[in-house]
Protein backbone atom coordinates (compact mmCIF):
# COMPACT_ATOMS: atom_id res chain seq x y z
CA UNK A 1 0.00 0.00 0.00
CA UNK A 2 1.58 3.40 -1.10
CA UNK A 3 1.00 5.78 1.73
CA UNK A 4 0.72 9.88 0.97
CA UNK A 5 0.98 12.83 3.24
CA UNK A 6 0.11 16.52 3.20
CA UNK A 7 -0.48 19.46 5.50
CA UNK A 8 -2.07 22.35 5.97
CA UNK A 9 -3.98 25.11 7.57
CA UNK A 10 -7.16 24.56 5.87
CA UNK A 11 -8.65 27.46 7.06
CA UNK A 12 -11.87 28.45 5.61
CA UNK A 13 -11.62 25.28 3.03
CA UNK A 14 -12.03 26.17 -0.25
CA UNK A 15 -11.63 24.40 -3.88
CA UNK A 16 -8.35 25.01 -4.23
CA UNK A 17 -7.72 23.02 -0.87
CA UNK A 18 -9.92 20.30 -2.67
CA UNK A 19 -7.89 20.12 -5.36
CA UNK A 20 -5.10 19.57 -3.56
CA UNK A 21 -6.77 16.71 -1.37
CA UNK A 22 -7.44 15.28 -4.50
CA UNK A 23 -4.43 15.24 -6.21
CA UNK A 24 -2.75 13.71 -2.96
CA UNK A 25 -5.03 10.64 -2.77
CA UNK A 26 -4.66 10.02 -6.15
CA UNK A 27 -0.81 9.78 -5.91
CA UNK A 28 -1.45 6.27 -3.76
CA UNK A 29 -3.93 4.47 -1.47
CA UNK A 30 -3.70 5.92 1.65
CA UNK A 31 -3.92 9.89 2.48
CA UNK A 32 -3.02 10.94 5.49
CA UNK A 33 -3.57 15.03 6.15
CA UNK A 34 -1.71 16.60 8.81
CA UNK A 35 -3.95 20.15 10.08
CA UNK A 36 -1.73 22.42 11.81
CA UNK A 37 -2.70 23.23 15.74
CA UNK A 38 -3.62 26.88 16.89
CA UNK A 39 -0.73 26.65 18.72
CA UNK A 40 1.86 25.93 15.89
CA UNK A 41 -0.14 28.65 14.20
CA UNK A 42 0.60 31.31 16.48
CA UNK A 43 4.74 30.78 16.73
CA UNK A 44 4.58 31.22 12.83
CA UNK A 45 2.98 34.87 13.20
CA UNK A 46 -0.86 33.30 11.67
CA UNK A 47 -3.39 35.21 14.54
CA UNK A 48 -5.78 35.17 11.47
CA UNK A 49 -7.04 31.72 11.77
CA UNK A 50 -11.05 32.04 11.53
CA UNK A 51 -11.92 28.64 12.61
CA UNK A 52 -9.96 26.58 15.70
CA UNK A 53 -8.42 23.30 15.06
CA UNK A 54 -11.15 21.11 15.36
CA UNK A 55 -13.23 23.09 13.28
CA UNK A 56 -10.70 22.50 10.49
CA UNK A 57 -10.55 18.75 11.19
CA UNK A 58 -14.02 18.41 10.69
CA UNK A 59 -13.43 20.37 7.39
CA UNK A 60 -11.44 18.30 6.28
CA UNK A 61 -13.12 14.98 7.33
CA UNK A 62 -16.24 16.21 5.39
CA UNK A 63 -14.10 16.37 2.08
CA UNK A 64 -14.06 12.51 2.24
CA UNK A 65 -10.08 13.07 0.86
CA UNK A 66 -8.61 11.47 4.31
CA UNK A 67 -8.23 8.76 5.38
CA UNK A 68 -6.15 9.08 8.54
CA UNK A 69 -6.09 12.84 10.25
CA UNK A 70 -3.67 13.54 12.63
CA UNK A 71 -2.63 17.26 13.97
CA UNK A 72 0.82 18.91 13.40
CA UNK A 73 1.93 20.03 16.66
CA UNK A 74 5.72 21.08 16.31
CA UNK A 75 8.76 21.93 13.86
CA UNK A 76 10.27 19.09 12.90
CA UNK A 77 7.30 16.86 12.91
CA UNK A 78 7.03 15.99 9.31
CA UNK A 79 10.07 13.94 9.42
CA UNK A 80 8.65 12.08 12.50
CA UNK A 81 5.56 11.55 10.98
CA UNK A 82 6.83 10.46 7.70
CA UNK A 83 8.87 7.75 9.72
CA UNK A 84 5.90 7.17 12.00
CA UNK A 85 3.54 6.24 9.71
CA UNK A 86 5.61 4.50 6.41
CA UNK A 87 4.78 7.51 4.45
CA UNK A 88 6.25 7.07 0.42
CA UNK A 89 5.27 10.46 -0.88
CA UNK A 90 5.27 13.94 0.65
CA UNK A 91 2.70 16.17 -1.06
CA UNK A 92 2.25 20.20 -1.12
CA UNK A 93 1.15 22.73 -2.98
CA UNK A 94 3.41 24.12 -5.60
CA UNK A 95 3.79 27.45 -3.85
CA UNK A 96 6.11 25.87 -1.62
CA UNK A 97 8.58 24.61 -4.24
CA UNK A 98 11.47 23.55 -2.90
CA UNK A 99 11.12 24.49 0.46
CA UNK A 100 10.63 20.85 1.16
CA UNK A 101 13.13 19.26 -0.77
CA UNK A 102 15.01 18.13 2.13
CA UNK A 103 12.36 15.67 2.80
CA UNK A 104 13.63 13.83 -0.28
CA UNK A 105 15.86 11.91 2.12
CA UNK A 106 12.55 10.23 3.80
CA UNK A 107 10.35 9.73 0.84
CA UNK A 108 9.30 11.21 -2.45
CA UNK A 109 8.40 14.81 -2.43
CA UNK A 110 5.78 15.84 -5.27
CA UNK A 111 4.91 19.19 -5.55
CA UNK A 112 1.54 19.63 -6.77
CA UNK A 113 -0.11 22.51 -9.10
CA UNK A 114 -1.70 25.23 -6.80
CA UNK A 115 -5.42 26.20 -7.74
CA UNK A 116 -4.75 30.00 -9.21
CA UNK A 117 -7.05 32.78 -8.18
CA UNK A 118 -8.02 31.47 -4.70
CA UNK A 119 -6.62 31.00 -1.61
CA UNK A 120 -7.57 31.67 2.33
CA UNK A 121 -6.04 34.62 3.04
CA UNK A 122 -7.74 35.69 -0.16
CA UNK A 123 -10.89 34.94 0.79
CA UNK A 124 -10.41 36.38 4.76
CA UNK A 125 -9.99 39.42 2.89
CA UNK A 126 -13.02 39.03 0.82
CA UNK A 127 -15.80 37.88 3.11
CA UNK A 128 -14.55 39.91 6.07
CA UNK A 129 -13.93 43.94 6.37
CA UNK A 130 -12.03 44.69 9.66
CA UNK A 131 -13.95 44.52 12.89
CA UNK A 132 -13.61 47.77 14.56
CA UNK A 133 -13.29 47.57 18.14
CA UNK A 134 -14.23 50.95 20.47
CA UNK A 135 -12.11 50.92 23.84
CA UNK A 136 -14.11 52.83 26.92
CA UNK A 137 -11.10 53.14 28.95
CA UNK A 138 -8.02 54.70 28.44
CA UNK A 139 -6.14 53.48 31.16
CA UNK A 140 -2.88 51.11 31.74
CA UNK A 141 -4.12 48.23 30.48
CA UNK A 142 -6.11 50.16 27.47
CA UNK A 143 -2.30 51.44 25.70
CA UNK A 144 -1.16 47.76 25.88
CA UNK A 145 -4.45 46.79 24.48
CA UNK A 146 -4.54 48.33 21.26
CA UNK A 147 -0.74 47.58 20.65
CA UNK A 148 -1.70 43.81 21.34
CA UNK A 149 -4.61 44.49 18.68
CA UNK A 150 -1.73 44.80 15.47
CA UNK A 151 -0.68 41.26 16.09
CA UNK A 152 -4.08 40.32 15.06
CA UNK A 153 -5.75 40.76 11.47
CA UNK A 154 -8.77 41.71 10.39
CA UNK A 155 -9.53 43.65 13.90
CA UNK A 156 -9.01 47.73 13.95
CA UNK A 157 -9.10 50.17 16.45
CA UNK A 158 -11.68 52.89 15.80
CA UNK A 159 -12.64 54.50 18.52
CA UNK A 160 -11.98 55.64 22.17
CA UNK A 161 -13.99 56.70 24.65
CA UNK A 162 -12.97 58.10 28.36
CA UNK A 163 -14.57 60.54 31.15
CA UNK A 164 -11.49 61.99 30.67
CA UNK A 165 -10.84 63.43 26.91
CA UNK A 166 -7.36 64.05 27.65
CA UNK A 167 -6.41 60.51 28.06
CA UNK A 168 -8.32 59.47 25.35
CA UNK A 169 -6.37 61.77 23.06
CA UNK A 170 -3.01 60.43 24.26
CA UNK A 171 -4.53 56.90 23.61
CA UNK A 172 -5.90 57.61 20.19
CA UNK A 173 -2.85 59.97 18.68
CA UNK A 174 -0.69 56.57 17.94
CA UNK A 175 -3.51 54.78 15.79
CA UNK A 176 -4.24 56.39 12.69
CA UNK A 177 -8.23 56.21 12.25
CA UNK A 178 -9.35 55.93 15.80
CA UNK A 179 -11.09 58.60 16.63
CA UNK A 180 -11.89 59.97 20.14
CA UNK A 181 -15.80 60.62 20.90
CA UNK A 182 -17.34 62.74 23.20
CA UNK A 183 -20.15 60.80 24.20
CA UNK A 184 -21.10 56.81 24.10
CA UNK A 185 -23.59 57.35 21.39
CA UNK A 186 -21.44 58.86 19.64
CA UNK A 187 -18.71 55.82 20.29
CA UNK A 188 -21.33 53.37 19.80
CA UNK A 189 -21.57 54.54 15.78
CA UNK A 190 -17.74 53.86 15.05
CA UNK A 191 -17.47 50.54 16.35
CA UNK A 192 -18.64 46.89 15.64
CA UNK A 193 -17.25 45.78 19.15
CA UNK A 194 -16.38 47.19 22.33
CA UNK A 195 -13.45 46.15 24.78
CA UNK A 196 -14.15 47.52 28.47
CA UNK A 197 -10.99 48.67 30.29
CA UNK A 198 -12.60 50.62 32.98
CA UNK A 199 -12.68 50.45 36.80
CA UNK A 200 -14.01 46.84 37.71
CA UNK A 201 -17.32 48.97 39.41
CA UNK A 202 -17.96 50.75 35.96
CA UNK A 203 -18.28 47.30 33.86
CA UNK A 204 -21.57 45.99 34.72
CA UNK A 205 -23.08 49.78 32.92
CA UNK A 206 -20.31 49.43 30.19
CA UNK A 207 -21.28 46.47 29.46
CA UNK A 208 -25.08 46.52 29.67
CA UNK A 209 -24.88 49.89 27.98
CA UNK A 210 -22.59 48.01 25.01
CA UNK A 211 -24.81 45.22 24.32
CA UNK A 212 -27.91 46.95 24.23
CA UNK A 213 -26.70 49.06 21.80
CA UNK A 214 -25.95 45.30 19.76
CA UNK A 215 -21.93 45.42 20.43
CA UNK A 216 -19.97 42.38 21.05
CA UNK A 217 -17.97 42.94 24.39
CA UNK A 218 -14.59 42.00 25.55
CA UNK A 219 -14.53 43.09 29.64
CA UNK A 220 -11.06 43.29 31.12
CA UNK A 221 -11.01 40.96 34.37
CA UNK A 222 -12.98 40.65 36.90
CA UNK A 223 -16.32 41.43 34.50
CA UNK A 224 -18.11 41.56 37.44
CA UNK A 225 -18.50 41.47 40.86
CA UNK A 226 -21.77 40.00 41.73
CA UNK A 227 -22.85 36.63 40.60
CA UNK A 228 -26.60 37.97 39.47
CA UNK A 229 -24.96 40.55 37.46
CA UNK A 230 -22.67 38.17 35.51
CA UNK A 231 -26.35 35.91 35.02
CA UNK A 232 -27.80 38.89 33.70
CA UNK A 233 -25.22 40.44 31.38
CA UNK A 234 -24.24 36.62 29.59
CA UNK A 235 -28.67 36.49 29.38
CA UNK A 236 -28.30 40.12 28.05
CA UNK A 237 -25.68 38.97 25.43
CA UNK A 238 -27.59 35.94 24.06
CA UNK A 239 -30.72 37.75 23.44
CA UNK A 240 -28.94 40.28 21.53
CA UNK A 241 -26.65 37.81 19.44
CA UNK A 242 -23.80 39.21 20.34
CA UNK A 243 -20.08 37.87 22.22
CA UNK A 244 -19.46 38.09 25.66
CA UNK A 245 -16.20 37.57 26.88
CA UNK A 246 -13.92 38.13 29.86
CA UNK A 247 -10.09 39.27 28.98
CA UNK A 248 -8.57 36.69 30.67
CA UNK A 249 -5.50 36.53 29.09
CA UNK A 250 -4.13 33.30 31.39
CA UNK A 251 -7.48 31.90 29.69
CA UNK A 252 -6.44 31.89 26.05
CA UNK A 253 -3.01 31.10 26.47
CA UNK A 254 -1.96 28.12 24.11
CA UNK A 255 -0.01 26.91 26.69
CA UNK A 256 -2.22 26.97 29.66
CA UNK A 257 -5.26 25.56 27.89
CA UNK A 258 -2.30 22.82 26.74
CA UNK A 259 -1.86 21.91 30.18
CA UNK A 260 -5.63 22.15 31.31
CA UNK A 261 -6.53 19.40 28.73
CA UNK A 262 -3.47 16.85 29.57
CA UNK A 263 -4.41 17.55 33.11
CA UNK A 264 -8.19 16.80 32.58
CA UNK A 265 -7.12 13.78 29.81
CA UNK A 266 -5.91 11.77 33.35
CA UNK A 267 -2.09 12.22 32.89
CA UNK A 268 -1.73 13.02 36.63
CA UNK A 269 -4.52 10.86 37.96
CA UNK A 270 -8.12 12.57 39.26
CA UNK A 271 -6.92 15.99 40.52
CA UNK A 272 -7.64 16.09 44.18
CA UNK A 273 -6.13 19.91 44.76
CA UNK A 274 -4.67 22.79 43.17
CA UNK A 275 -2.96 25.23 44.06
CA UNK A 276 -2.31 29.03 42.59
CA UNK A 277 -0.39 32.06 43.88
CA UNK A 278 -0.13 35.38 42.41
CA UNK A 279 1.55 38.42 43.82
CA UNK A 280 2.92 41.82 43.05
CA UNK A 281 5.19 44.46 45.32
CA UNK A 282 3.35 48.48 44.49
CA UNK A 283 4.70 50.94 46.58
CA UNK A 284 2.71 53.71 44.85
CA UNK A 285 -0.44 53.41 47.47
CA UNK A 286 -2.20 56.27 45.53
CA UNK A 287 -3.06 54.01 42.64
CA UNK A 288 -6.60 52.52 41.91
CA UNK A 289 -5.56 49.07 43.46
CA UNK A 290 -5.53 50.73 46.92
CA UNK A 291 -8.71 52.77 46.80
CA UNK A 292 -11.07 50.66 49.03
CA UNK A 293 -13.70 52.67 46.79
CA UNK A 294 -12.97 51.75 43.22
CA UNK A 295 -13.05 48.07 44.82
CA UNK A 296 -8.90 48.09 45.18
CA UNK A 297 -7.30 44.72 46.80
CA UNK A 298 -5.87 41.62 45.48
CA UNK A 299 -8.60 39.98 45.30
CA UNK A 300 -10.30 42.40 43.27
CA UNK A 301 -7.95 43.30 40.91
CA UNK A 302 -5.80 39.62 40.87
CA UNK A 303 -8.25 36.86 42.19
CA UNK A 304 -9.31 35.78 38.38
CA UNK A 305 -5.99 34.23 37.38
CA UNK A 306 -5.54 31.59 40.37
CA UNK A 307 -9.80 30.97 40.06
CA UNK A 308 -9.01 29.98 36.39
CA UNK A 309 -7.47 26.62 37.15
CA UNK A 310 -9.53 26.09 40.52
CA UNK A 311 -12.87 26.31 38.81
CA UNK A 312 -11.34 24.94 35.18
CA UNK A 313 -10.38 21.81 36.82
CA UNK A 314 -12.39 21.25 39.67
CA UNK A 315 -15.81 22.81 38.21
CA UNK A 316 -17.87 25.70 39.52
CA UNK A 317 -20.16 23.93 42.27
CA UNK A 318 -17.85 24.18 45.21
CA UNK A 319 -19.09 23.78 48.54
CA UNK A 320 -17.96 26.86 50.29
CA UNK A 321 -15.06 29.44 50.78
CA UNK A 322 -12.78 30.28 53.41
CA UNK A 323 -10.87 33.67 53.28
CA UNK A 324 -8.09 34.99 55.42
CA UNK A 325 -6.97 38.78 54.85
CA UNK A 326 -4.78 41.46 55.82
CA UNK A 327 -6.66 44.73 55.74
CA UNK A 328 -4.79 48.39 55.16
CA UNK A 329 -7.28 50.92 54.43
CA UNK A 330 -10.70 49.36 53.89
CA UNK A 331 -8.45 46.98 51.35
CA UNK A 332 -7.00 43.88 51.55
CA UNK A 333 -3.23 43.91 50.31
CA UNK A 334 -3.11 40.30 50.74
CA UNK A 335 -6.05 37.57 50.81
CA UNK A 336 -5.62 33.31 51.25
CA UNK A 337 -8.95 31.57 49.85
CA UNK A 338 -9.29 27.94 50.40
CA UNK A 339 -12.40 26.51 47.82
CA UNK A 340 -13.61 23.62 49.17
CA UNK A 341 -15.38 20.81 46.83
CA UNK A 342 -17.18 17.67 47.52
CA UNK A 343 -13.99 15.39 46.31
CA UNK A 344 -11.16 17.61 46.09
CA UNK A 345 -9.85 21.00 47.62
CA UNK A 346 -8.04 24.37 46.53
CA UNK A 347 -6.33 27.56 47.82
CA UNK A 348 -5.03 30.67 45.87
CA UNK A 349 -2.92 33.16 47.09
CA UNK A 350 -3.04 36.60 46.58
CA UNK A 351 -0.96 39.85 47.05
CA UNK A 352 -0.32 43.28 46.69
CA UNK A 353 1.89 44.44 49.51
CA UNK A 354 2.81 40.79 50.67
CA UNK A 355 4.55 38.99 48.29
CA UNK A 356 4.88 35.04 47.79
CA UNK A 357 6.10 32.16 45.57
CA UNK A 358 3.67 32.81 42.28
CA UNK A 359 3.40 29.13 41.26
CA UNK A 360 0.67 26.67 40.17
CA UNK A 361 0.46 23.28 41.63
CA UNK A 362 -1.97 20.55 40.50
CA UNK A 363 -2.22 17.42 42.49
CA UNK A 364 -3.93 14.09 41.59
CA UNK A 365 -3.53 10.35 42.50
CA UNK A 366 -0.69 9.11 40.44
CA UNK A 367 1.42 12.41 39.73
CA UNK A 368 1.32 16.11 39.41
CA UNK A 369 1.85 19.40 37.21
CA UNK A 370 4.11 22.23 38.47
CA UNK A 371 4.15 25.49 36.77
CA UNK A 372 6.73 27.62 38.21
CA UNK A 373 6.07 31.83 38.41
CA UNK A 374 4.82 33.21 36.53
CA UNK A 375 2.59 30.90 36.10
CA UNK A 376 -0.43 33.28 34.55
CA UNK A 377 2.57 33.78 31.73
CA UNK A 378 1.98 30.08 31.21
CA UNK A 379 5.13 29.20 28.96
CA UNK A 380 6.80 25.82 30.49
CA UNK A 381 5.36 23.34 32.84
CA UNK A 382 6.55 19.86 34.01
CA UNK A 383 4.62 16.81 35.17
CA UNK A 384 6.37 14.97 38.15
CA UNK A 385 5.69 11.47 38.73
CA UNK A 386 6.63 9.63 42.07
CA UNK A 387 9.08 7.71 39.25
CA UNK A 388 11.38 10.95 38.06
CA UNK A 389 12.60 8.97 35.44
CA UNK A 390 8.52 9.45 33.99
CA UNK A 391 8.75 13.13 34.37
CA UNK A 392 7.72 15.18 31.15
CA UNK A 393 8.80 18.55 30.64
CA UNK A 394 6.76 21.02 28.22
CA UNK A 395 8.07 24.36 26.61
CA UNK A 396 5.98 27.16 25.20
CA UNK A 397 6.02 30.80 23.36
CA UNK A 398 4.44 33.34 25.25
CA UNK A 399 4.65 36.47 22.51
CA UNK A 400 4.00 39.79 23.95
CA UNK A 401 1.73 40.86 26.65
CA UNK A 402 -0.25 37.93 26.21
CA UNK A 403 -3.30 40.48 25.28
CA UNK A 404 -3.31 39.10 21.27
CA UNK A 405 -4.32 35.44 21.95
CA UNK A 406 -7.87 36.89 23.76
CA UNK A 407 -8.20 39.50 21.08
CA UNK A 408 -7.43 36.63 18.78
CA UNK A 409 -10.18 34.43 20.24
CA UNK A 410 -12.42 37.15 20.37
CA UNK A 411 -12.48 38.35 16.49
CA UNK A 412 -13.15 34.20 15.92
CA UNK A 413 -16.19 34.29 17.93
CA UNK A 414 -17.69 37.18 16.23
CA UNK A 415 -16.67 35.80 12.54
CA UNK A 416 -17.86 32.35 13.30
CA UNK A 417 -20.56 33.41 15.35
CA UNK A 418 -19.51 31.49 18.68
CA UNK A 419 -21.49 33.10 21.52
CA UNK A 420 -19.17 31.47 24.23
CA UNK A 421 -15.30 30.09 24.24
CA UNK A 422 -14.39 27.20 25.99
CA UNK A 423 -11.57 28.86 26.96
CA UNK A 424 -13.92 30.65 29.42
CA UNK A 425 -16.83 29.39 29.83
CA UNK A 426 -19.85 31.42 31.29
CA UNK A 427 -20.44 29.29 34.00
CA UNK A 428 -17.00 29.59 34.74
CA UNK A 429 -16.81 33.33 34.81
CA UNK A 430 -20.31 33.31 36.79
CA UNK A 431 -18.74 31.57 39.62
CA UNK A 432 -15.85 33.65 39.58
CA UNK A 433 -18.62 36.55 40.03
CA UNK A 434 -19.93 34.33 43.11
CA UNK A 435 -16.86 34.32 44.84
CA UNK A 436 -16.15 37.96 44.32
CA UNK A 437 -19.12 38.76 46.11
CA UNK A 438 -19.06 36.28 48.96
CA UNK A 439 -15.39 38.33 49.66
CA UNK A 440 -17.55 41.54 49.32
CA UNK A 441 -20.02 40.40 52.25
CA UNK A 442 -17.35 39.05 54.34
CA UNK A 443 -18.82 35.73 54.57
CA UNK A 444 -16.71 33.11 56.03
CA UNK A 445 -14.00 35.54 56.18
CA UNK A 446 -10.80 36.15 58.82
CA UNK A 447 -8.90 39.07 58.91
CA UNK A 448 -5.08 38.16 60.23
Amino acid sequence: MKKVITYGTFDLLHHGHLNILRRAKELGDYLIVGVTNDMFDRDRGKLNVHKNVLERVESVRATGYADEIIIENYVGQKIDDIERYGVDIFAIGSDWEGKFDYLNEFCQVVYLPRTEGVSSTQLREERSSCVRVGIIGAGRIAHRFASEMGHVASVCLSAVYDIEPEHAEKLAASYDGCEVCDTLESFYDKVDAVYVATPHLCHYGDIRSSLEHGKHVLCETPMVLVEQEAKELFALAEQKKCVLMEANKTAHCPAFNHLINMVRSGVIGEVVDVEAALSKLWNDKGLREFDAEQAGGAMYELASYPLLPIIKLLGSDFSHVQFYSRMENGVDVYTKGIVYYPNATSSFKLGLGVKTEGNLVISGTKGYAYVESPWWKTDYFELRYEDRNNNKRFFYKWDGEGLRYEIQEFISCIFNNRFSTHRLRRHESIAMAAIMEQFSQKMNTTEI
